[in-house]
């Protein structure tokens, strides 16, 4: 079993090269020889230096455009987002306009003239939005937060809670619909 132990190649053997032959490549024949000894260029090659700088350069532009192209999309489907927004706000307010209506009929003039009211303060909304871009509207927002963030984890709770719903009674029509067809 001494044959088994022992190491291959063997520590004490010399690599096998093609030696001071120079009918095989210079780098191929003297792979420990210094390059430019044979083509004239210094031994400092500059040329992998400059090739990982432009590839570097390269990969840098790259992520450079695609950040931008990822920031235009953004602003894209938030100027979207802004205008969809404003059209439901809209929608809102008029419903509540007609709303108003039904409640003075109901439980008089009082009563109909908050719904009046909260259907003036969504158009003011709604026209702030629109009128608005998307930096103004973000900016306004941080202020908001920051100016009570107790308000605005309230808002955002009952927000993700109505959208819970709607959500849920959407799957919930669907499922119903498939049953029963």
């Amino acid at each position: 079993m001494a044959d088994t132990d022992s190491t291959f190649p063997a520590a004490d053997t010399v690599t096998p090269g093609f030696g001071a032959n120079t009918a095989v490549a210079p780098e191929v024949a003297a792979p420990n020889a210094a390059i430019g000894a044979s083509t004239g260029l210094d031994t400092d090659d500059s040329r992998p230096k400059a090739g990982l700088a432009d590839a570097k350069q390269q990969v840098k532009d790259g992520a450079t455009k695609f950040q931008q192209q990822a920031v235009d999309k953004i602003q894209a489907l938030a100027g979207d987002g802004k205008a969809k927004a404003g059209s439901a706000l809209d929608q809102v307010a008029q419903l509540l306009n007609d709303a108003a209506g039904q409640v003075d009929e109901k439980l008089g003039s009082q009563y109909g003239q908050y719904a009046r009211s909260a259907a003036d303060t969504v158009t003011s909304l709604s026209g702030a939005i629109k009128d608005k871009d998307v930096e103004e509207l973000l900016d306004d927002a941080r202020a908001f937060v920051t100016k009570s963030p107790a308000v605005a984890i309230g808002v955002a709770a009952a927000v993700g809670f109505a959208l819970a719903r709607v959500i849920q009674s959407g799957i919930e029509t669907r499922q119903s619909a498939d049953a029963s067809a």
